[in-house]
């Protein structure tokens, strides 16, 4: 036996894989973290990439505003924030005229208990807000030429002089990539500019970790320019969580350093598809919701054989976490329904029941959650284990004893993509 551990909520739990079955771990390529994570990012605000300095864009009287990402993220916004408010401080600019946004798209508002963890100490020096994609002062700031979407934002953040977006890159299942502009569109636009972009998601180019001709992601880049987006730092992290790079500067530039470094970390060939796959989310906060773990289920699904088993390891602890993903499973229920009501009716939140069915065309699915079974598998199709070694041992009766298993510890953040073995030799 082989134990492999998967992160599981704020914990890991172990699953036990006979040897002759496993062929092996789908884990991105170790790299190390920088030895000084404040140095890093205070190095990528000295030398920003194709940009001048923040604090030379700054000027003493400029109002700004900083989006960051909300609870739903494990982006280490404490640490980028302050060397970024000392960026502001030498041009000038006081703590009193800057507010710090948490982009929560159409997620729910943080907590005040979460901005502490999020922020630190940061939180008492700056006005701190969540952004609300229904407010009614939401500010119509232009029509993307590509896609037509009419673009509504925050107006905090409309208003400000300067605007300067923080977040991590990682894979995304329909933008390509998070990141860079998707700290405009969807994290402080309004619910129906939302809308609009996430019903691009059923183009065959919306998929993680391509941005060539992907809808999504060039509707994003445009509202972000309509924003007239300042600055941007971004991060890219390993697999524990430590910032390998900061990126910082114009808003397209410095987003595709860092896509450049992901693609190196994280794009992961297989040259055989199991029968079974064991994917974890990620652990939290990947695996608060439903919604938010099945992304890990979706980067799984090149690495495994149409009619192989999923087993899905997301802890849940918030239930299925959006109504309207729960809505559409109850009412459409099957994939043809839900693709043609993401096309003539999308609602944030439909995508996920797209994905969730599209998956289950070819594939078992078996989550081992803190999710009442009834939610589960009544309304999400899912089947359903208490451990993970029970969901492994129904894996093989349905495959069979033989069946050959790629164990993914972290779901959100791999993307296995399968070349066969003459592929790798061309």
């Amino acid at each position: 036996m082989v134990d492999v551990w998967l992160p599981y909520g704020k914990t890991d739990v172990c699953v036990r894989i006979p040897a002759r079955n496993l062929l092996g771990t789908i884990e991105p390529k170790e790299h190390p973290g920088a030895t000084d994570p404040k140095a890093e990012i205070e190095r990528a605000l000295k030398e920003p990439i194709a940009s001048k300095r923040l604090n030379e864009i700054a000027k003493p009287e400029s109002k700004v505003a900083i989006v960051v990402d909300d609870a739903t993220r494990n982006t280490p916004s404490e640490r980028m924030l302050l060397p970024v408010l000392s960026e502001l401080n030498t041009a000038g600019v006081k703590d009193e005229n800057i507010t710090v946004i948490f982009g929560c798209g159409t997620h729910r508002a943080v907590k005040p208990e979460e901005t502490t963890q999020l922020l630190g100490e940061n939180a008492k020096r700056v006005k701190v807000i969540s952004h609300d994609a229904s407010a009614p002062d939401l500010v119509y700031i232009g029509t993307t030429k590509t896609h037509g979407n009419k673009i509504h934002v925050n107006r905090i953040f409309a208003e400000a002089n300067v605007k300067v977006l923080l977040g991590d890159v990682q894979y995304h299942h329909y933008a390509g990539y998070g990141g860079g502009r998707k700290s405009v569109l969807p994290a402080v636009s309004g619910t129906e500019t939302i809308r609009q972009n996430h019903a691009l998601l059923v183009n065959a180019n919306s998929v993680a970790g391509n941005l060539e001709n992907n809808p999504v992601h060039i509707d994003m880049t445009e509202a972000a320019q309509l924003a007239k987006v300042d600055f941007i730092v971004n991060v890219v992290e390993n697999k524990k969580g430590e910032i390998v790079r900061a990126f910082a500067g114009d808003l397209e530039a410095a987003f595709l350093e860092a896509v450049n470094l992901v693609e190196q970390m994280y794009r992961i060939t297989v040259d055989r598809r199991s029968d079974i796959i064991v994917v974890s989310a990620g652990g939290h906060p990947w695996d608060l919701t439903l919604y938010q773990a099945l992304k890990g289920m979706d980067a799984s699904l090149d690495a495994v054989k149409r009619g192989g088993v999923i087993i899905l390891v997301a802890e849940c602890i918030e239930g299925y976490g959006n109504q309207v993903f729960y809505d559409w499973m109850t009412r459409l229920s099957e994939i043809k329904n839900v693709e043609r009501e993401v096309k003539r009716n999308f609602a944030v939140g439909g995508q996920r029941a797209y994905y969730l069915l599209k998956a289950l065309l070819n594939h078992q699915i078996i989550l081992v959650s803190s999710m009442p079974d009834f939610y589960a598998t009544s309304i999400f199709k899912l089947k359903t284990a208490r451990a993970v070694n029970d969901a492994l041992n129904e894996a093989f009766k349905i495959t069979g004893s033989a069946s050959r298993v790629w164990a993914m510890p972290q779901g959100s953040n791999t993307l296995p993509m399968y070349r066969a073995p003459e592929e790798s030799k061309i």
